[in-house]
């Protein structure tokens, strides 16, 4: 084998390229993005963080890794549930790296529970912090009048639930009016279109008796816009008795948990507000042969009381018991008049008695029999014993017949004991 002249030289060096740090992060964010334009990510969100500008951060983890992302404001916005830590999401987005730190995260574009729909979700925490709130509280409720005159319904003009309705309200009771309130019952616009129904009804006059919620069946899609939290609290709000009735029977949103009556169709609806004539005239028949046996109770009843009274004495012959309390009234006056006789005669002699007892008391009567009284004229003192005056005093000497006033010149002690 032939050699040349050169094969013993080593080739060239081959040229380095060398990249500064911002370079190097700007390659690989243009690599991932080219390489990872959209994907789907399944993990636990951790770190949850929402700053005044509206943006979302968190973490997405599982057993073995973690990941940063973001959710930018206008898709944040747009989120119908709210994310908490812990939850269980999958996620897509796309990878983004942050050059000037050199990390990498990810975009998210679209968001769903992990087990769960979004709505479904969303419809979940909506229930739970209205239900907070009281606004679900069946001590809320308050019953629809029995026959309502007037009455506001609010749906779609044109759909199926109008027309159900009239038929059965037609049907069962002629006389109440029926004012619809045209509004959207499904779309974006519905919900404020509702909401704006619900005033309407509140500006009539007169007031509704009961104001009527109402549309066909649909997916929760389609009847989203009576979750949405502004129609819930326009309808726990209303000052009219209201009536939901939203969808079929299985369907069930929160503007029924709102409402005074759940009523599972439209057309049920009318018939809690509309009552059947046939039963009406029924009971009215019954009441009406239960008051004509009431009357005939009395009447007999009434007709024997008088028979009964008829038979006594008072009513048979009125004179006889006339002259009967006349002779027993002066009877008694009579014993009254013996009575007071008597009573008169034995007072007299008490008095007769108690005289001539005090007249036996009586100072006077000793006064007369040579006794007298005296009394000094200074204070009026009884004078009883020899020191009781004093020489030169004035005295009174009270006698049978009057007084007698004098000074005492001397006095004498008496030998007499007692």
């Amino acid at each position: 084998m032939s050699r040349s002249l050169f094969d013993d030289i080593p080739p060239p060096a081959p040229q380095r390229r060398v990249f500064t740090v911002s370079e190097l992060n700007r390659r690989i964010r243009a690599t991932m993005q080219e390489r990872f334009p959209s994907l789907w990510v399944s993990g636990e969100i951790n770190d949850l963080a929402r700053p005044s500008s509206g943006h979302v951060y968190l973490t997405l983890k599982d057993q073995d890794g973690q990941i940063k992302a973001v959710i930018w404001r206008n898709t944040a916005a747009k989120l119908p549930f709210d994310l908490e830590d812990g939850m269980e999401v999958v996620c897509e987005g796309s990878i983004d790296v942050y050059p000037p730190r050199g990390t990498y995260q990810l975009i998210l574009r679209q968001i769903e529970p992990r087990g769960v729909g979004a709505l479904q979700l969303a419809l979940a925490q909506l229930r739970e912090r209205l239900g907070s709130e009281g606004l679900f509280d069946p001590a809320r409720k308050r019953p629809l009048p029995r026959f309502p005159r007037r009455l506001a319904v609010v749906t779609s003009p044109t759909g199926a639930a109008i027309h159900d309705f009239l038929e059965v309200q037609g049907r069962r009771w002629q006389s109440t009016d029926v004012i619809v309130i045209p509004t959207r019952v499904q779309g974006a616009t519905a919900a404020p279109e509702i909401v704006a129904a619900i005033e309407t009804a509140h500006q009539l006059r007169p007031l509704p008796d009961a104001l009527v919620i109402t549309r066909g069946g649909g997916s929760l899609e389609d009847l989203w816009c009576f979750n949405d939290e502004r129609v819930v609290k326009a309808v726990a709000a209303s000052r009219i008795p209201t009536v939901s009735a939203i969808g079929h029977e299985i369907d069930v949103t929160l503007c029924d948990l709102a409402a005074d009556v759940r009523a599972l169709t439209p057309s049920e609806a009318a018939e809690r507000l509309s009552p059947s004539m046939t039963d009406v005239r029924t009971e009215l028949d019954n009441w009406g042969r239960h008051l004509v046996n009431c009357l005939q109770r009395q009447t007999q009843w009434a007709r024997m009381r008088l028979d009964a009274l008829a038979q006594r004495p008072v009513l048979a012959r009125p004179t006889e018991r006339l002259r009967d309390l006349a002779r027993r009234l002066d009877e008694r006056e009579l014993r009254l008049d013996t009575a007071m006789r008597n009573q008169f005669a034995h007072a007299r002699r008490q008095l007769s008695a108690t005289t001539a007892q005090l007249e036996s008391l009586s100072p006077l009567a000793t006064l007369g029999r040579g006794y007298s009284l005296t009394t000094r004229a200074s204070d009026g003192a009884l004078i009883r014993h020899i020191d009781d005056t004093n020489v030169g005093d004035e005295i009174w000497t009270q006698v049978a017949d009057g007084q007698i006033r004098s000074r005492v010149e001397e006095r004498k002690e008496s030998n007499f004991e007692y």
